[in-house]
């Protein structure tokens, strides 16, 4: 594992990073898929709910709200 990539919850809110893998499997794995989240796709971390959990994601446009359960299965390379 390149020594660069965090998974997505540790991305920093205002930040921009690259998937790099994904590494869900199942109807999960599906899901993210269907989001757009593939090899290299740009996503920023926008904010994060009153409780914390879940945060807002910017997806190829889309504003997309993720679990942190979800999002640490979604490693990263900060841009």
């Amino acid at each position: 594992m390149n020594k660069n990539m965090i998974p997505l919850n540790h991305l920093p809110l205002g930040k921009k990073a690259k998937v790099k893998v994904l590494t869900s499997d199942g109807t999960i794995r599906r899901r993210m898929l269907d989001l757009g989240l593939i090899s290299d796709t740009e996503i920023e971390a926008l904010q994060r709910s009153p409780s914390g959990d879940p945060i807002a994601y910017d997806i190829r446009g889309a504003v997309i709200a993720l679990r942190s359960e979800e999002a640490s299965k979604i490693l990263v390379e900060a841009i």
